[in-house]
């Protein structure tokens, strides 16, 4: 019998143009999704404790450290955005080309050795980079070196930007002295005075008549920005997203007027003005601040009378310092890796990633390619660059630049009411106050690890010994502090290296079945401060008296589930306290060890959410290492 065939285009429906997976199911409402939310976070709460909705949608927000409300689900928001390239420049300073190359890869280099800085320069410009950041001063390249440093680069075509925190005056003397030598008037860059910055690092009085003397010096070369707004450094002092925004908006308009008064009109002043941000490993709030500082800065140019076309923020991002870790470096290559695409996405003109090794000291040939290389692959490979604003029309993106915006400009308009950011800075406690709150609460979701730090705080490395590199000096300071999130983990680690008395003894009662997970918990917590742990698995207490003993250490954890806490806790408690040690603590919650008798076997609990740097601090008392 034959069969029929019968043609392909008689059994293959034809495809549809547009392909929608969602097609099929029926489109869920917001009271349905919060009849869900109901039911679950009910489930397990007596009928006495029931959550109404708004309870269990207050649960499932969070809040960042300068309070903008995260909600747990976003809604279409039928807002017009406005177009890239037009005021108030919200979504980006220019519709972008749609080519890879959409922003400028800026270098870094702050090696005082003359020789290698130079060599090193010409590499990055050959392999990806196309502009250069140079830091002068002490520590870094001495303003007589930057000619040396900067021979061989075409300044027609690779833009140099300077800084220096210590003398911004001879940092721009010097570029604009390499410029008059081997440039023309076609050069391009910023002569990096940064007058509020600096007195914020130092500690100094603000001094604005530098300004006065260098417009007139700049102006043969009219690519040459004047001044940069360097947020990064109130970032580095613990500044949260509001902060940052708000202190660069000040910083900003106290230039405008420096400019104006030295003959620049605000129409021209903003055009002598960039803005150096940071670009942080939660890439939302990134990519909303630098929305947010664009639309921010439009609206203070329209107050000073500036034309519409004028008003945008350009913004050269930097990967944050402060979110870089001195132990288990090569994880900083995924958070500057996020870091940099935040920034892209955000409309960043320029970015600047910091090598991996930058905590440890000057970088080598090898960490200063992969910090070339994220921003190259970023552009080439993953075509990051082609789309403009690619987050604009996300609500949760737009929710989080509205917050941004309206809070900054709240906190803006109190820093104007004392006189401007350079009177608030110095004459007032409104800067210190702002950023000592932002720290101490980041610090606080730091040593509770809400604001966990991969490879340092959760899921530590195993010690390893640094990086060779030749470390930078210790800024000479004296304004406000730098505070690295992972330095109080770090000091936990150096007390504890070397110490013979730096171990805990685990008494996992059960199988790992039973035990497994506490065992995880409590191993990586006392290896974040470099605690080493042994273990014996049994509920026998003679067993873990005899495992105890043979650790050498003075302090056992139990660590098992709830039906073993109650069936051998007690007794295991009680052989380990007779063994000699000095303090028994159990992982979870000691009322799983029976009646309130029974809960005084232990001398504490650890759990998630604890403060783990204070309980860590007494912990390395207990074990007798000296600080």
């Amino acid at each position: 019998m034959e069969e029929s065939i019968q043609p392909a285009e008689a059994v293959v429906e034809a495809m549809p143009e547009v392909l929608r997976l969602g097609a099929d199911f029926p489109a869920p409402t917001r009271e349905q999704w919060e009849a869900q939310v109901v039911r679950t976070l009910n489930r397990r709460r007596p009928p006495d404790r029931q959550l109404d909705l708004e309870q269990c949608l207050e649960s499932l927000r969070t809040r960042t450290v300068d309070g903008l409300r995260i909600e747990p689900l976003y809604e279409r928001d039928e807002r017009t955005l406005g177009m890239p390239g037009e005021a108030p420049f919200r979504r980006g300073l220019s519709v972008g080309p749609g080519q890879m190359d959409a922003w400028d890869v800026r270098a870094l280099h702050d090696d005082p050795d003359a020789g290698a800085g130079h060599d090193a320069v010409l590499t990055d410009l050959e392999r990806g980079a196309t502009s250069i950041w140079v830091k002068v001063g002490s520590g870094a390249v001495a303003p007589g070196d930057l000619a040396q440093v900067l021979g061989g680069v075409e300044l027609a075509l690779a833009p140099v930007v300077v800084s220096s925190e210590d003398d911004q005056v001879g940092a721009a003397r010097a570029l604009l002295e390499v410029c008059r030598e081997r440039g023309g008037p076609e050069v391009s860059g910023n002569l990096g005075l940064d007058p509020i910055g600096l007195a914020a690092v130092t500690g100094t009085a603000v001094e604005l008549s530098p300004v006065a003397g260098l417009v007139r010096a700049g102006a043969q070369h009219p690519g040459m920005r004047l001044l940069t707004v360097d947020a990064g450094v109130f970032h580095d002092a613990g500044a949260a997203d509001v902060d940052e925004l708000a202190f660069a908006l000040a910083t900003g308009v106290d230039y405008l007027r420096a400019l104006e008064a030295a003959g620049v009109a605000p129409a021209q002043g903003v055009g002598q003005i960039d803005f150096r941000v940071s670009a942080g490993a939660d890439q939302f709030l990134t990519i909303a601040r630098l929305r947010a500082l664009r639309q921010l800065w439009a609206r203070v140019g329209e107050a000073c009378g500036v034309p519409a076309e004028h008003r945008g923020a350009r913004q050269h991002a930097v990967t944050s310092w402060r979110m870089l870790t001195r132990d288990d470096p090569w994880v900083n290559m995924l958070r500057v890796t996020t870091a940099t695409f935040a920034a892209v996405a955000g409309g960043a003109e320029a970015v600047t990633v910091l090598p991996f090794d930058h905590v440890h000291g000057y970088p080598d040939a090898f960490s200063r390619r992969v910090a070339r290389n994220t921003q190259v692959v970023l552009a080439e490979e993953s075509n990051i660059g082609r789309v403009t604003d690619p987050a604009g029309g996300s609500w949760y993106v737009e929710s989080l630049t509205d917050q941004l915006a309206e809070r900054a400009w709240e906190l803006f308009q109190r820093l104007e009411a004392e006189g401007g950011m350079a009177r608030a800075l110095t004459g007032s406690t409104l800067v210190s106050d702002t950023l000592a709150a932002s720290r101490a609460e980041r610090a606080d979701r730091v040593a509770h690890r809400s604001a966990a730090i991969t490879g340092v705080s959760t899921f530590p490395a195993a010690p390893a010994p640094p990086l060779p590199r030749t470390p930078r000096p210790e800024p000479a300071g004296g304004g406000l502090p730098r505070v690295r999130d992972a330095a109080v983990f770090e000091a936990l680690r150096d007390r504890a290296a070397g110490a013979e008395g730096a171990r805990v003894f685990l008494a996992t009662l059960g199988l790992r079945r039973d035990y497994g997970a506490w065992e995880t918990f409590a191993s990586g917590l006392l290896a974040a401060a470099g605690i080493a742990t042994t273990a014996t698995e049994s509920t026998d207490p003679a067993e873990q008296a005899d495992g105890f003993t043979a650790s050498g250490s003075t302090v056992a954890l139990l660590c098992s589930s709830p039906a073993l806490y109650a069936e051998h806790g007690p007794a295991v408690a009680r052989a380990l306290r007779q063994a000699g040690a000095r303090k028994v603590l159990l992982a979870g919650s000691a009322h799983e060890l029976g009646d309130a008798e029974e809960q005084t076997l232990v001398d504490g609990t650890v759990r998630t959410g604890m403060d783990a740097v204070a309980f860590l601090d007494d912990l390395l008392d207990t074990l007798e290492v000296p600080r």
